[in-house]
């Protein structure tokens, strides 16, 4: 079973940079779409970036476009999302998530990590 721990999470400044991890293990990543998210305190979680399995797609939420970058290394079955200019409001705890559609029974199969908190503040 494909399985997901996030790293690289903490304080820093406004207009700082973090590296986040995504480390799996279990299983290839060959197959899995990917993707980070996040939660502020008192808001849904929403949607930072998705890449395809391929590589081939990469999108980004509008509030963080030009600023957060995320890229995937399948050889070292990590995916990492580079987030630079942070801002007060990047606050929250940031989770990486794969997905994949699998035929056995068929359905989409996601796996979430259990988050490393970002927090912005000078």
């Amino acid at each position: 079973q494909l399985q997901l721990v996030e790293s690289g999470g903490g304080l820093v400044q406004p207009g700082g940079s973090l590296r986040l991890s995504c480390a799996t293990s279990g299983s290839t990543l060959d197959y899995y779409g990917t993707g980070w998210f996040r939660q502020a305190p008192g808001k849904e979680r929403e949607a930072v970036a998705c890449i395809s399995s391929s590589g081939g797609s990469t999108n980004y939420a509008d509030s963080v476009k030009g600023r957060f970058t995320m890229f995937r290394d399948n050889a070292k079955n990590t995916v990492y999302l580079q987030m630079n200019s942070l801002k007060p409001e990047d606050t929250a705890v940031y989770y990486c998530n794969a997905g994949v559609v699998v035929t056995t029974p068929y359905r989409y199969h996601e796996v979430w990590g259990q988050g490393t908190l970002v927090t912005v503040s000078s």
